[in-house]
């Protein structure tokens, strides 16, 4: 039986064209427009389909679930009763199977035809499978893609009876999942094709430093490894076939295989429905699609000015802005690209990275200040242009984060003494990270663009603790990266305090 869900009448929505506002996709994009619209706009009507059957969750803290370290039940980012509460309508567990765009309609896995005024496309990405020997067929037992919460708990079940895990694709996500099996006591290798780890967001000398702390952690490394086929005996893995630099094969034994070897954006439904596509989903300034003005498309499905962003700061600020133009409440709004910082941090192991970060003290026109203490897992890097941070790597020690990062992003003048900028403490970069010699415009969360003055008005309104501002601004629910600077604000503004009371 098919039904059809039409918004009711006289419903109004700013710039959505009058109609119901239909999101396609409840992951860390989709769900954060859902907030953001519904709280500009308290009548606007809304339905959001999410193919997952839970509530939305925060994936950056999928390592930590998988380490044992934290629960499932604690990376939510919207409580389920949250919907009902606020009138809007989930389809959770339901997916989107066609776009009608003459009729303005979404057709769906339950049955139902859904009318949309304005149509938002955060359907994210979805893992990529190699087409190699032993995945042709799909996955047998014992291997996993690491991308969602079942997937997290599949590996988890797959793990309770294995021994050795590989790990293939020695990315970000690679590096998760290989410290998250380290931590319930698999023995554990990554195999990667590139001559270091994580080469999209550090150098060489970075991706050596990084493999040395996995070693440490008792996790090992293959770089260069071309990976040929997957083993199975019996519909089960039992290993990886790798090719040999000079010819020929070797198999490394295995009894539980995660494949980390990319994402691609999932834009299916968008090119079924004639929607022009790049890598992702193509958009203008204002989100929307430039083949269709009432379709709009944010995260990871989205291309804008060439550029797909992977990250979730970069997904949060576009559904601020989009969130502005459908309501009417920010018309002005446009979304005119944003600046990608990398964080890991997981038990063990904390990186921060951004920008150009592949220069080397042979290049010309930039500036590298580094240091280095392999033995201890440290690295540090700034590259420096016409007096301004272009890139930066912190591994191991990443104090100096916060002050890197506002530098970076607001591609600020930096101090003459450039060693302050990687150890703070030391001259001019150390007044600019204390809280007293910080702007109130200072950007804390990058994750969630919360800002100094954000956190003080939160502290003057009773907000004393980081859960507290977490609550009322969201700093922190993102990859976590700024919780010592929300704190060490708190903990300034408390000392201030009494110091008037004094």
């Amino acid at each position: 039986m098919t039904g059809t869900t039409t918004a009711p009448s006289g419903a109004r929505t700013g710039s959505s064209g009058g109609g119901r506002v239909v999101v396609v996709g409840n992951g860390m994009a989709g769900s954060r427009l859902v907030g953001e619209l519904r709280a500009r706009d308290p009548d606007v009507p809304i339905t959001v389909f999410g193919a997952e059957t839970q509530a939305p969750y925060n994936r950056v803290l999928l390592s930590n679930v998988l380490a044992g370290v934290t629960r499932p039940d604690h990376i939510g980012l919207v409580d389920a009763a949250w919907y009902a509460a606020h009138g809007v309508d989930a389809r959770l567990g339901v997916e989107v199977t066609r776009i009608d765009r003459a009729a303005r309609t979404v057709h769906a896995s339950d049955g139902t035809a859904t009318r949309y005024g304005t149509l938002v496309l955060a359907t994210g990405s979805t893992a990529f499978i190699p087409p190699m020997p032993g995945l042709r067929d799909g996955l047998p037992e014992g291997a996993q893609v690491f991308r969602t919460l079942d997937d997290c708990r599949r590996i988890t079940e797959l793990a309770d009876s294995a021994r050795r895990a590989v790990v293939v694709g020695g990315g970000l996500l690679g590096i998760e999942a290989a410290r998250g099996l380290a931590g319930r006591g698999l023995e554990v290798t990554v195999l990667h094709l590139a001559g270091h780890l994580m080469e999209r967001q550090l150098d060489p000398a970075a991706g050596k430093v990084l493999a040395r702390t996995l070693a440490a952690l008792g996790i090992g490394t293959r770089l260069e490894a071309d990976v040929r086929a997957l083993r199975t005996d019996g519909g089960a893995v039992t290993g990886v076939e790798l090719a040999r630099p000079g010819g020929g094969t070797e198999i490394l034994g295995a009894d539980l295989v995660i494949l980390s070897c990319g994402v691609r954006p999932e834009v299916s439904l968008a090119r079924d429905a004639g929607l022009a596509v790049g890598r992702a989903v193509l958009v203008d300034d204002e989100l929307r699609s430039v083949t269709d003005p009432d379709v709009r498309a944010i995260g990871e499905c989205s291309e804008h000015r060439d550029e797909v962003y992977g990250l979730v700061a970069p997904a949060w600020e576009q559904a601020g802005v989009l969130a502005g133009l459908l309501a009417g409440t920010d018309p002005a709004a446009r979304f005119t690209g944003a600046r990608q910082i990398t964080r890991l941090k997981a038990a063990g192991i904390e990186l921060a990275s951004m920008g150009e970060t592949h220069f080397g003290d042979d290049d010309e026109d930039v500036e590298v200040v580094r240091f280095t203490d392999a033995a201890r897992g440290t690295y540090k890097k700034a590259v420096i242009r016409d007096g301004r941070l272009i890139g930066a790597i912190l591994l191991g020690e990443t104090s100096a984060a916060g002050t890197l990062t506002r530098l970076y992003d607001r591609a600020a003048p930096l101090p003459a003494e450039r060693l302050g900028l990687l150890f703070p403490g030391m001259s001019a970069a150390a007044e600019a990270e204390s809280p007293v010699r910080m702007p109130d415009a200072a950007t804390v969360c990058q994750c969630n663009n919360v800002s100094k003055g954000e956190i003080r008005a939160c502290w003057q309104a009773g907000a004393r603790t980081a859960a507290g501002v977490a609550r009322a601004t969201r700093a922190g629910t993102g990859c976590g990266g700024c919780k010592d600077a929300v704190e060490g604000i708190l903990d300034w503004l408390d000392g201030q305090e009494s110091a008037d009371v004094a």
